[in-house]
């Protein structure tokens, strides 16, 4: 009996022992193929990592295809265009500039356009590959102690004593006779170098520079001894600096309570100097007519804070002086004030870039006596899309000279409109004839 018990346990042992044995090589097996059913896919990890690697390879192409994109353009703009800065004794630059004032006063053009080319990408130090040659003389910084305005007698004088200079230590003024070097003349009537205009057309242009290019801000758009040469019209100097100062206080879209300003000379009674009459009488005009005018904001003396004002005006006018330029031009665009343009033939810097008709307006001198009508239907049918047009920054940007040469800015479309000029160039030349 007790065999037979003993027989059926291990009989019973041994079927559970079966079933244990089965049940464990069912669940290896199912292990197996669950593990090798489910290994990471290296070659999917492979074409994840290609395929970020691409990605990135090809946002990095695109970036550098970008930034030389940029570079050609800048390039290509400018043509290529190399400019070779004289090293002038101290004397006729840099010496001047111990007087605070002859880096920022109307005429400071002269000093600004120099030491950004120093700085500028353009410039070579090597004379044999310049397209264009500049002079760096500082004429307008000699302030007359009777009413501190500049007093440039000695200009034609300095300057003649610069192209000596120049023409003696090295080959490039006499090879070509001036023809591709570049002088400013940021004066009432430019390189005649005074501010009446009949003893500027009697003086003339000196012969010296007759060959040269200037950068001046005189321009006409009819014939003028004074302008008898090749130039390009720039505009008169405004501190960026006061300009940025200002807009930081009150933005071009901020409140406008003056509706129509004027600060300057306006004489009561001008006198006849030389024939002529300050202004043309048109500021006599505008006091007479608008004077007890409360919609007028006309002021006779200086206030140094008359930034201020232009940033609270809707229209400031912009008559001529002795000449017809002047600085509220680029006060007034500067600070979103809408140019009122009153000088008969006026040629305004960079004409080509600016678009003045669609920022400023222009008022025959004749018709002074009707700015008020002139002026209300302006305000009452385009203003908004004058202002929107004017406060564009890149408006301001162009007539303003900075530290350095930046794209856009007003030396920068000096270099623009000289690459224009590359024709003229003696090194351009001489590639083209060989």
């Amino acid at each position: 009996m007790r065999d037979k018990k003993g027989y059926l346990r291990n009989g019973f042992l041994l079927r559970i022992v079966k079933w244990v044995l089965l049940f464990v090589g069912v669940t290896f097996l199912f292990l197996v193929g669950f593990i090798s059913n489910h290994q990471p896919d290296t070659n999917s990890l492979r074409t994840t990592v290609g395929s970020y690697s691409q990605a990135n390879a090809v946002s990095r192409a695109v970036l550098e295809r970008d930034t030389v994109k940029v570079i050609r353009q800048k390039k290509g703009l400018l043509n290529d265009m190399k400019v070779y800065v004289y090293e002038l004794p101290s004397k006729y630059n840099v010496d001047w500039l111990s007087n605070n004032r002859c880096s920022n006063h109307l005429f400071a053009s002269e000093v600004a356009i120099h030491k950004a080319l120093l700085n500028s990408d353009v410039r070579t130090l090597d004379p044999s590959e310049a397209d264009f040659f500049f002079v760096p003389v500082y004429v307008s910084c000699n302030f007359s102690t009777v009413n501190g305005f500049p007093a440039i007698g000695h200009a034609r004088g300095l300057i003649s004593s610069a192209v000596e200079l120049v023409s003696s230590g090295l080959p490039f003024w006499n090879r070509s006779d001036g023809l591709d070097h570049v002088f400013v003349a940021s004066h009432d009537y430019g390189a005649c170098f005074h501010s009446m205009e009949d003893q500027a057309v009697a003086n003339g242009i000196p012969d010296f520079m007759k060959n040269s290019i200037l950068l001046q801000t005189f321009g006409v758009k009819y014939a003028h001894p004074c302008q008898d040469v090749e130039h390009i019209v720039i505009p008169p100097y405004v501190s960026p600096g006061k300009v940025k100062s200002t807009l930081l206080k009150a933005p071009v879209n901020g409140r406008r309570d003056i509706f129509v300003f004027f600060r300057g000379k306006m004489e009561v009674h001008p006198k006849n100097v030389s024939g002529r009459f300050y202004s043309k009488r048109v500021r006599t005009e505008i006091w007479r007519k608008y004077a007890n005018n409360k919609r007028f904001y006309l002021k006779r003396h200086r206030f140094a804070g008359y930034h201020s004002e232009i940033a609270r005006s809707t229209f400031c006018l912009c008559p001529l002086g002795w000449a017809p330029w002047s600085p509220r031009l680029v006060e007034a665009v500067a600070l979103g004030c809408i140019p009122v343009i009153i000088a008969d033939g006026i040629h305004l810097p960079f004409e080509s870039t600016i678009p003045w008709p669609d920022i400023s307006l222009t008022v025959p001198e004749k018709d002074v006596a009707h700015l008020d009508t002139i002026l209300d239907h302006v305000a009452s049918t385009n203003l908004s899309s004058i202002q929107k047009n004017l406060w564009d920054p890149k408006v301001r940007h162009a007539l303003l000279f900075n530290a350095d040469v930046e794209n856009g800015d007003a030396t920068w479309n000096i270099l623009v409109a000289l690459s224009k000029k590359l024709g003229g160039s003696y090194k351009r030349i001489k590639v083209v004839t060989q």
